[in-house]
């Protein structure tokens, strides 16, 4: 078996040897590509794709049930029908978040996220049938499927990229699954305006319209790299994880020296351990710290309230005299910007420090949520304060993709070493998606109660993660997973940003 001596060996014998820069190969790129558009589009798509033909899929839903049990709902049973089909995708992505790591473990990264986009063609097949069999059980088992799909794109995305990458682009990686997500809710929200396909008689072909891009990723998924360090760490195969790397970074096995001993060590370390599960992960004390941050920081992301912003802001539009019509497309302005600050963030992830764009994002997430508050609270006191509602929203997107959007889908990918990483991402993705269905069956009540003073609960739970995060998060930019893993290993006791390690810059 090819080791990281023999390569040191034949690195010295090489005259023109000179360190590998780790940028994007051909095989990375379309690996991005395949993951991005493949899995996570998908994702974001059947989120953002629900919400405008809701009265139409309502009243299939209604007309369904009075056909076939001969019985006529209620208003209120119509809507607790319609919030189970909604929130039916939030149950799949909790599941799928859970087996993602014993199904990364079992099958492969290629594998798990191939059985990811299987989940994502076996929905699309039953949202086809729905209409055709007059079944509103059909459309709850296919958006069962499509969160299934969605739980498992969010844990193994990030974790496939982030294991592929060379070190300096970890966290511009890591941003492709935020990216593909807005992207994909983006698109749903463009393709189910009834001047597109949300209409009586095509909502079928618009619940479906993503299922070309999993048919087509699983394709590419064949030819595609395994992961070299699953293979090196979790697989012992040593030999086809450096040919797989060589492969992905395009260059001879003898540049890659640097990169095969730190494969090496953390084998090393994995083979003095036993398996990690999820079980394991959570007793582990030295684990303690860096779980609760990948948690909190993955629930956070929804307690931040970004959700029932999206959800209030087309009513915030309205307010601001923009109409139904122009209040649809200022609500799509939102997924713009959202996109657009999901593609600014993959450079700057390179250039900029995680910690750093955390706290600030949540900081300023905190000054806009306030804000919004105070402004619906005032709306009617002067013609202006509308337009500052709309500026708060807008603002609070912008802010929201610098740091509070991507961070936390990859952040467990470089506090955890190879061995508990797939069990601890795929809880971190459990709290995503349970905040995340939390907040989407709780919001509408909270506000009818409180009203705007609702945006204070998003903006408290942000300040609270902020505060959490400035005293234990460790900055992850330019630092081998092994080194921050040790900065965290004392718990609650760990002040991993006081130490002399922390302090270093790149």
């Amino acid at each position: 078996m090819i080791t990281a001596k023999h390569l040191e060996q034949r690195a010295k014998n090489e005259p023109n040897n000179e360190p590998y820069p780790g940028g994007w190969s051909p095989l990375l790129v379309l690996a991005g590509i395949t993951c991005c558009l493949g899995s996570a589009l998908p994702a974001g798509y059947n989120i953002g794709v629900i919400n405008n033909p809701a009265d139409l899929m309502k009243r299939f839903c209604n007309e369904t049930i009075e056909e076939r049990f001969n019985v006529q709902l209620t208003e209120e049973t119509l809507n607790i029908v319609w919030a189970t089909v909604v929130s039916i995708f939030l149950v799949g992505g909790v599941t799928g978040s859970l087996s993602a790591g014993w199904l990364a473990d079992k099958l492969g990264r290629r594998g798990a996220l191939a059985i990811g986009n299987t989940c994502g063609i076996i929905g699309a097949i039953f949202f086809i049938s729905a209409k055709a069999a007059n079944s509103v059980e059909i459309l709850m088992v296919g958006r069962l499927f499509v969160g299934l799909s969605g739980g498992l794109a969010t844990s193994l995305v990030p974790m496939y990229m982030t294991e592929t990458a060379p070190l300096k682009l970890r966290g511009a990686v890591g941003v492709l699954c935020q990216l593909g997500i807005t992207c994909g809710v983006l698109l749903g929200q463009i393709v189910s305006l009834d001047s597109t396909l949300g209409t009586e008689n095509s909502w079928p072909i618009m619940l479906v319209a993503f299922s070309p891009l999993c048919l087509t990723s699983l394709g590419l998924l064949f030819v595609l790299p395994e992961s070299p360090k699953y293979l090196y760490v979790i697989r012992s195969q040593g030999g086809k994880a450096i040919k797989e790397l060589s492969r992905l970074r395009n260059m001879d096995v003898s540049l890659l020296s640097n990169e095969v001993a730190s494969l090496d060590q953390e084998a090393v370390t994995a083979e003095a351990t036993e398996i990690w599960t999820i079980g394991r992960v959570v007793k582990d004390p030295s684990l303690r710290l860096p779980l609760l941050l990948v948690c909190t920081m993955q629930a956070g992301q929804q307690l931040s309230g970004v959700n029932a912003v999206f959800f209030y802001s087309n009513k915030i539009f309205q307010e601001a005299k923009l109409g139904e019509t122009g209040a649809q497309y200022a609500t799509l302005g939102t997924g713009v910007i959202n996109v657009v600050m999901a593609l600014i963030a993959v450079p700057v992830m390179s250039l900029f420090g995680r910690r750093t764009l955390f706290l600030l994002s949540c900081y300023l997430a905190v000054g806009c949520l306030t804000f919004l508050c105070f402004a619906i609270i005032f709306i009617e006191a002067a013609a202006v304060m509308p337009w500052f509602c709309m500026i708060a929203v807008l603002a609070y997107v912008l802010f929201y993709g610098l740091g509070l959007g991507p961070i936390p889908y990859f952040i467990g990918s470089e506090l955890f070493d190879v061995g508990p990483r797939p069990a601890a991402m795929a809880l971190g993705g459990v709290s995503n998606w349970g905040a995340n269905f939390i907040v989407g069956m709780g919001f509408e009540s909270v506000m009818t109660i409180i009203g705007p003073y609702s945006f204070l609960i998003f903006s408290g739970c942000t300040l609270l993660l902020a505060l959490f995060n400035r005293v234990y998060l460790p900055e992850t930019r330019g630092r081998d997973t092994m080194e921050i893993s040790a900065t965290m290993t004392k718990g609650f006791k760990s002040r991993p940003n006081y130490t002399p390690v922390a302090q270093w810059r790149p």
